[in-house]
């Protein structure tokens, strides 16, 4: 069942980031690393003021939504109350996460879809090599740490 769990909640995670960039990858310019923001915003396909309200309007409802299907999958599909359990249930579900992110949505998908190549900026490099993808990831997992144990206080003070 875990298995199917974690399935759904990449699956959650994948449908959120097509969602922000319906209308092409200009809409997601914020996941992008920096010089290629600049020089999309020098090009005149975005200004910086709607760029960074595209990455409000994204990244709050994008966080509301994963805790709050964490927090339902770990209390209520999995009956988890106990601090304990539902501190390892939100390791596990947000590490399993945090590796999709790098591996299949940034290497796989961003890396091997012409999608993401923005009008004007096709020699940018805008793909992370493995060491960047690694270095984030193992940063990630530290916070993760701290992440799952306020998933699984939640948990415990709901359920």
């Amino acid at each position: 069942m875990i298995v199917l769990q974690l399935l759904f909640y990449c699956l959650l995670f994948t449908a959120m980031v097509k969602i922000a960039v319906i209308g092409g990858a200009v809409n997601g310019l914020y996941f992008y690393p920096k010089e290629v923001q600049d020089r999309t915003i020098e090009l005149g396909l975005i200004d910086r003021n709607t760029m960074n309200r595209k990455r409000k309007c994204f990244m709050i409802p994008f966080f509301i939504v994963m805790l709050a299907a964490l927090v339902l999958i770990i209390g209520l599909w999995n009956g988890a109350s106990s601090f304990g359990e539902a501190y390892w249930q939100a390791l596990l579900f947000l590490e399993v996460m945090n590796i999709y992110d790098g591996v299949v949505i940034d290497k796989l998908w961003v890396g091997h879809s012409q999608f993401w190549v923005l009008p004007g900026l096709e020699d940018a490099p805008f793909v992370q090599i493995w060491r960047q993808v690694l270095k984030k990831r193992s940063i990630l997992a530290l916070i993760w740490v701290a992440g799952a144990a306020i998933v699984g206080g939640i948990v415990h003070l709901i359920f």
